[in-house]
């Protein structure tokens, strides 16, 4: 499976579960064969842009939010595992990369210990956190999967649940960039409400 086939694969089978729909009414709604929306979603698929122009019709989506990335499990680069690439006389480390349109905010938080930041509130569904530790350590992410970082780790997180900041040395900077889909994301509909 490659990644664009992954990423595919994870936003056709979020939308139709928030949207309570099953295979079926999926491929009646595009038309096309339940095989080819189940291969889809299996991430084996390799769909046209007219096949993701009829999903994102049958889904209520743009096309283009079948290849945006929407709330992943945390992602941690270590330090030790980074890898720099010359470019002209300056060294570049890759920190991540995503697909999609939306709000980015960047911006650097000052940590300091026994000053730790309570539970935040989940922002809105989609919203991912990228953190690089510039300097200190500190305890970052879903208060269900936090994961403790040093200087030079890296971190992506789904910002759109519980999260927490954490400093666990007397300072910390860490450099925080916010991904914010522009367009309104559906919750899951409670049969028989």
């Amino acid at each position: 499976m490659t990644e664009g086939n992954d990423l595919v694969a994870r936003n056709v089978r979020r939308f139709r579960i928030e949207r309570g729909l099953s295979l079926g009414e999926v491929a009646r709604r595009s038309g096309l064969s339940k095989q080819t929306v189940s291969k889809l979603e299996l991430g084996t698929g390799n769909p046209t842009v007219d096949t993701l122009i009829a999903l994102g019709a049958a889904l209520d989506v743009p096309a283009r939010r079948l290849l945006t990335e929407w709330g992943t499990p945390v992602f941690v680069q270590r330090t030790d595992e980074a890898e720099w690439i010359d470019q002209g006389g300056t060294q570049e480390r890759s920190l991540d990369q995503i697909y999609g349109s939306g709000y980015v905010i960047t911006r650097v938080l000052r940590l300091e210990k026994g000053r730790d930041t309570a539970e935040l509130a989940p922002q809105p569904q989609g919203t991912l956190h990228h953190a690089y530790v510039i300097s200190g350590k500190v305890r970052m992410g879903p208060v269900t999967d936090a994961v403790e970082l040093a200087a030079g780790d890296f971190v992506r997180f789904p910002a759109d649940v519980p999260y927490r900041h954490v400093c666990l040395s007397e300072r910390a900077v860490v450099q925080v960039t916010v991904t914010m889909p522009q367009v309104r994301q559906f919750a899951p509909e409670v049969l028989g409400t």
